[in-house]
């Protein structure tokens, strides 16, 4: 449009004035006005003044659609703010459903309810609590610590700021193993072993990852490496019919390393992103078992010194202080690297989550709070405590 208007400008200022006779002889043009005389006078229009009349406009169009996709961005993102709110708000109130009336929450709120006197007798009657509930000796008597020089300090108004002193303390011994697991995409297949003893639930920790990490968009390859148990392999099976996963097996009694040697070569042959390796459920007094675990990881190495990335341990935290044990001895038998904390609903007392950060400060990946799918998740502590433990106002 512009060039139209330049070139009529060049064109206007191009034409010779005409005479006095051709004036008289055709009408003067509709663009032009005649004065007195029949004089010509210029165009009505100014080229200058069009070109930044056309500018402005375009500034102003620009300025309103860059103004107009601002507002659409910030009203997406206050969308996702809602929609991010909304999840954090029905997973925390999941967390408190399947934690509600766990045995640590019903001491230490029923011990602080009634606005109690803060002396020494509540700090001795919260620390048989601590203990009562599998905080152990280590974790309770840190938190008795602190809490005993804070109020000596006067820092505490009432029971209910000693119990939000409490909670932060918890909060914080556990933030030091909020470690979730990360699958490294470049070692492939990442190799995942999974220990524990017997009855923690392992093998359904194992079917539930799997379905996790089948959604997380990873191929996964399952091996039955418990070839001690008769059912075990056929448990396994089942759940990798379940997700539609495929589990490298032998029969029962088979080498267990052999069957791991196995799954990883499979594994490598098929473009698999993740092994998951089950094992003998073992008590970790049985030495003969305990080894196995040792020859697993070294044949493992022979196909990659690297393997297993991780090591997964299976605790029931209803075990109490007997958990401490089963760590220590499968972390110098297997080089633990990470926690699975189950059957943390219902009436389980809980402390031994706190026991277990404070002692060996293992990364817990893991806790199951429930039966479903859904309820084996990514550990979280701020969400963890708040179940326990809820905020004063809602407890």
């Amino acid at each position: 449009m512009l060039k139209f208007f330049r070139r009529r400008a060049a064109a206007d200022a191009a034409a010779p004035a005409p005479s006095d006779a051709a004036s008289q002889a055709a009408p003067a043009p509709a663009s032009e006005t005649t004065a007195a005389h029949g004089a010509r006078t210029q165009p009505a229009w100014n080229l200058d003044d069009v070109v930044a009349a056309w500018e402005q406009s375009d500034t102003v169009a620009a300025a309103a659609a860059a103004r107009a996709e601002l507002e659409a961005a910030a009203a997406r993102e206050r969308a996702l703010s809602d929609e991010a709110a909304a999840a954090r708000a029905a997973s925390a109130a999941a967390w408190r459903e399947r934690l509600k009336g766990n045995g640590l929450g019903r001491a230490i709120t029923g011990l602080l309810s009634g606005n109690p006197k803060l002396d020494e007798d509540l700090l001795d009657e919260l620390e048989t609590a601590l203990l009562g509930a599998d905080v152990g000796i280590s974790a309770t008597t840190a938190l008795l610590e602190d809490l005993r020089a804070r109020m000596a300090a006067r820092e505490f108004a009432d029971a209910d700021a000693l119990y939000d002193a409490l909670r932060a303390d918890l909060l914080g011994m556990l933030r030091k193993v909020e470690t979730p697991l990360v699958v490294d995409d470049s070692l492939r297949p990442f190799v995942l072993l999974v220990v524990g003893v017997n009855g923690v639930g392992k093998t359904t920790t194992i079917g539930k990852l799997a379905r996790h990490m089948q959604r997380d968009g990873a191929r996964v390859l399952l091996a039955a490496g418990d070839t001690f148990r008769a059912a075990a392999v056929e448990q396994l099976k089942t759940w990798g019919d379940r997700n539609e996963v495929t589990v490298i097996a032998q029969g029962q009694g088979a080498d267990a390393a052999s069957v791991a040697f196995d799954a990883l070569q499979a594994a490598r042959a098929r473009d698999i992103d993740v092994l998951i390796i089950d094992t003998a459920g073992r008590l970790h007094n049985q030495s003969g078992l305990m080894d196995e675990l040792a020859k697993i990881k070294r044949v493992l190495g022979k196909l990659d010194a690297a393997a297993p990335h991780e090591v997964l341990l299976v605790i029931d935290g209803t075990t109490g202080q007997n958990a401490l044990s089963q760590l220590r001895l499968f972390r110098e038998t297997a080089g633990v690297t990470g926690l699975a904390v189950t059957k943390l609903d219902g009436s389980a007392k809980g402390g031994v989550v706190f026991a277990l950060a404070r002692e060996y400060g293992v990364p817990i990946r893991y806790v199951g709070i429930g039966e479903k799918l859904e309820d084996l998740r990514i550990f979280d502590a701020a969400a963890f405590v708040d179940g326990l433990l809820p905020p004063r106002g809602d407890a």
